[in-house]
This record gives C-alpha cells, sequence and structure tokens, in this order.
C-alpha cells in the first residue's frame, strides 16, 4: 500500500487529498491558504512529515477542445512550476492528473449531501479539498489502483 497526496492548486487556495492504493480511494484532508499567490509550503511540508506519501499528484487543466483555436489555460505554467517545486523540495515523484470539471462535481457533490440533510451553504474550501480527492481517485482508476 502507497500513501499518495493530491493537490488541486489554485492562486488563492489549494486543495489537499490523502489516499491509498490498497483501497484505490481518496479523503478530502484540507485547504490550504495561499500567500501572496503562493503556496503554502509550511502546510504542505507538515502534511508531508505527517502523511510520508511515496508519490504526488497535482490536478493540471486540459483542454479537452483539440481544435486549431487552443487557447492556454493561464494557470497552467503556475501548476506546472508548482510541480517542479514539490519534486524538488521533497524528492517525491509528482504525477499531474486532468483536473478539468473536477470543482464542477465537488461543487454538485457537496449540494446533494446538502439537499439531504442540514441546510448549509457550499464553500470554496470544502470545494477545493473534494475536488483533491476526486483528482486523486481519477489518477487511481487511471493507473489500475482499485
Amino acid at each position: 500500500m502507497s500513501v499518495i497526496i493530491a493537490f488541486d492548486f489554485g492562486l488563492k487556495r489549494t486543495g489537499v487529498a490523502v489516499g491509498n492504493t490498497l483501497t484505490g480511494s481518496a479523503t478530502p484532508e484540507c485547504t490550504l491558504i495561499s500567500k501572496d499567490e503562493r503556496p503554502d509550503w509550511e502546510g504542505i511540508t507538515r502534511l508531508i512529515e505527517e502523511w510520508k506519501p511515496e508519490q504526488l499528484v497535482v490536478g493540471l487543466p486540459i483542454e479537452l477542445d483539440t481544435g486549431p483555436e487552443i487557447k492556454e489555460n493561464p494557470i497552467k505554467k503556475r501548476i506546472e512550476r508548482f510541480c517542479n517545486q514539490l519534486q524538488g523540495r521533497y524528492n517525491l515523484k509528482v504525477d499531474q492528473e486532468n483536473e478539468q470539471f473536477t470543482s464542477i462535481e465537488a461543487a454538485a457533490r457537496l449540494k446533494q449531501l446538502r439537499q439531504s440533510g442540514r441546510k448549509k451553504k457550499v464553500t470554496k474550501d470544502e470545494v477545493d479539498k473534494i475536488a483533491a480527492a476526486i483528482i486523486l481517485e481519477n489518477w487511481m482508476q487511471s493507473n489500475a489502483y482499485r
């Protein structure tokens, strides 16, 4: 069994999820708040030390449209830099997984939970960490960890 941490990177917030390859499941862990559009490296270090992952996964926006007018997602380069920094700081393998629509799916899951129970507003922090869990679940499925 390997522990894996996934990140849904953002300039303001980064959602984090933890999973393992034995169960092929992921659990939303927390949302880290960026400082001046820089990742919360102290928070990331705490998570790495606590969970001791063998690998990291980062959501990367991959456009499904392959037409001639492909537009580069403006945050894509920042995410790629974040991946390089993770690998350099922690000497762990860093994979990327398509994150397209994961925030929409996360919000839909939360809304469905809210409808079946207590009424509470869906927060961006919750969406980010659930999106990280979806990214990790998708990565594990595509890498045959189920």
